[in-house]
């Protein structure tokens, strides 16, 4: 995955929420910007809802899905 179509996304505004869906299976959602920074050649991710980070090399992120608003 391009980190600029990533860094678009995040800058976007309005903000709409994403998933980013990884090679090994793994999909996690990104609700809010400020819950994901994009450093070098990944991407970090904090859920809020489950106190979690996840970190995610460019490399591996195979898709990215826009999620509709609830």
């Amino acid at each position: 995955m391009n980190a600029e179509s990533i860094r678009r996304r995040l800058q976007a505004r309005p903000f709409v929420s994403f998933e980013v869906r990884m090679t090994n299976g793994d999909v996690i959602q990104i609700r809010h910007p400020e819950n994901a920074w994009l450093v070098g050649s990944r991407l970090y991710i904090h859920d809020p809802t489950a106190d979690a980070e996840s970190i995610c090399s460019l490399l591996h992120i195979a898709r990215i899905n826009m999620l509709q608003a609830a």
